[in-house]
């Protein structure tokens, strides 16, 4: 991976993924540069009952604060946030998250799709997007609605993806900059601050 590929200041980082991905993020997570605090989103495919293991699964994996998305949190800098099970997650002009019960997308709530549309609304060219392992479409329309905004979008190497389907779908939107293993998944994660 070449560092002049990237260019962007992120503002936000919003990965998405289904079946396969929590595998991919909990091998991430640990190899983030310990002063990285740029914001991360996470939006998972989850069952649709709470479920609070997962935050204290990744909390257990990363040096940055963890909590499950609340009605009105502010996004900050040094989080990750979880989609919380069976709700979409929305992002308001003023950067504060806003939950959804709408009707599903492609068969799913929360809904990557929706959630990176609305990201790249408020937050164009400082958004980062990346797309995971997954057995659906949902994250394509997504990414390339935020790439039309100026996003950066990421996919993890088809190759490698425990189920390449959701990372397939993302690629036929030709919005994607870069196709990427974990490895350089996370090396490319930890040059974009210094930029």
């Amino acid at each position: 991976m070449e560092e002049k590929q990237i260019t962007i200041l992120p503002k936000l980082i919003a990965i998405g993924g289904s079946t396969g991905s929590l595998e991919v993020i909990l091998n991430i997570l640990p190899h983030l540069r310990h002063d990285f605090n740029i914001p991360i989103l996470i939006v998972l495919h989850r069952m649709t009952q709470q479920d609070s293991s997962l935050s204290d699964l990744v909390a257990s994996r990363s040096n940055m604060f963890v909590k499950e998305v609340e009605e009105k949190d502010p996004v900050s800098s040094g989080y990750i946030y979880l989609a919380p099970a069976d709700y979409h997650v929305l992002i308001e002009k003023e950067r504060t998250f806003s939950l959804d019960f709408s009707e599903k997308v492609e068969y799913s709530r929360p809904s990557i799709d929706v959630t990176f549309k609305s990201a790249s609304d408020v937050y164009g060219d400082g958004l980062v997007c990346i797309v995971l392992s997954g057995a659906n479409a949902d994250g394509a329309d997504g990414a390339a609605y935020a790439k039309s905004k100026g996003g950066f979008i990421i996919v993890e190497d088809p190759m490698e993806a425990s189920v390449d389907y959701m990372p397939r779908q993302a690629l036929k939107t030709k919005s994607v900059d870069l196709v990427l293993t974990t490895k350089e998944i996370i090396e490319c994660l930890n040059l974009l601050e210094r930029i």
